[in-house]
């Protein structure tokens, strides 16, 4: 900012071209938009995969128990769900990232209806905060 310049009035946006790669909540931002891709994908391909974990032990006796044990098919069915969040968010942020918060929610929820599972619940809840965290920063920045 210039010495003889002024501020910009509270609540006016600044252009994203007098922002893009300089401002620190713009860099934040963006690293939230390519990580919320890039999550909800590769945990989505994953469940058709399981390389990189056996999802199937995630599920706690009440989802088990609500799905009626067809876990291959729910997996499927989460992928396909995750797939499409990551994509959502990379096509519109701003409702992507709600809807991949609330997906995290419910994954928190059924963690934590499994012992020996809160640390997963934990990491989950705070990647639900991220996202949230992206949803609210959409707002000025997309």
């Amino acid at each position: 900012m210039k010495l003889l310049e002024r501020p910009a009035p509270v609540g006016v946006r600044p252009r994203l071209s007098e922002v893009r790669g300089t401002e620190p909540g713009y860099q934040a931002y963006s690293l939230l938009y390519l990580g919320y891709i890039a999550l909800p994908l590769i945990a989505g391909l994953d469940k058709f995969a399981h390389y990189l974990v056996d999802w199937d032990k995630y599920l706690s006796p009440l989802a088990m128990g609500l799905i009626g044990g067809r876990i291959t098919g729910f997996m499927n069915l989460v992928g396909l769900v995750e797939i499409s969040a990551g994509v959502l968010v990379a096509v519109k942020p701003r409702l992507g990232s709600i809807v991949v918060a609330l997906w995290l929610l419910g994954s928190t929820a059924n963690l934590l209806l499994m012992p020996g599972y809160r640390d997963i619940a934990l990491r989950d809840f705070m990647l639900a905060l991220g996202a949230f965290s992206l949803w609210r920063m959409s707002r000025q920045y997309r």
